[in-house]
């Protein structure tokens, strides 16, 4: 099997495992069950549960205790891109080849949307009954803190005081490292923190996954263009 083919099986793998976790389109709440999950099953590449997932089984991880991370992992960065898309944000109509979130459900809807999947990303994590409880509390902590104002929501909140504005080499790399970068880190940190790798390991898999999160939207950024 090439590379091509075995990141196209792994992927399918990971689309499986994230639906898992979505929750059921019924009962009273139902529309903001089904606009939480039209957003998570519009497709994607599913970088950070893969990524998480291969880390932890690097550092000898063997059970299932990592997919509730990797369906949160999942769930935070679908969160972001709905409000990202939102008209107050990027105001985008298309994503991944289909219409917004907000476009299909409404402004108020898609926010409540976001929220609903950011909050049910750490119900899911904390769910989670299979680790040490150490563990899985310095785990939280370290998405918590990558997907917040230090992390991926400030980055966002740079992004924005940044428009117009020629920016250094260094603060657009300080701007990617945050908002971006950090649910790599989430992922990747995270991943070996569940595979029980020691400190220094740790702080070699975070450097690798600033340099990702950063190889990653510079890509993107030219593909935009």
């Amino acid at each position: 099997m090439n590379f091509r083919e075995e990141l196209k099986s792994k992927t399918a793998a990971v689309e499986k495992i994230v639906e898992s976790y979505l929750p059921e389109e019924s009962g009273t709440q139902h529309e903001i069950m089904e606009a939480m999950n039209y957003s998570v099953t519009a497709g994607g590449k599913r970088l950070r549960p893969l990524l998480m997932q291969e880390t932890y089984r690097m550092f000898g991880g063997e059970g299932r205790e990592v997919e509730p991370f990797m369906a949160a992992m999942e769930m935070i960065h679908t969160y972001s891109l709905i409000h990202d898309d939102l008209p107050s944000m990027d105001n985008d109509d298309y994503r991944r080849g289909r219409l917004t979130n907000h476009k299909v459900f409404g402004d108020a809807m898609a926010l409540l949307a976001g929220d609903g999947l950011l909050t049910q990303a750490f119900e899911v994590m904390l769910e989670q009954r299979g680790v040490d409880s150490k563990v899985l509390l310095e785990v939280v902590r370290l998405v918590a803190k990558c997907a917040g104002p230090t992390g991926m929501v400030g980055g966002q909140a740079l992004d924005i005081t940044s428009e117009d504005q020629q920016l250094t080499l260094e603060q657009m790399k300080k701007l990617h490292e945050a908002k971006t970068g950090a649910m790599f880190v989430a992922a990747v940190r995270g991943g070996a923190m569940l595979g029980g790798a020691d400190p220094e390991t740790l702080r070699i898999m975070t450097h690798f996954a600033n340099l990702f999160g950063l190889a990653f939207q510079i890509t993107d950024d030219i593909l935009d263009v």
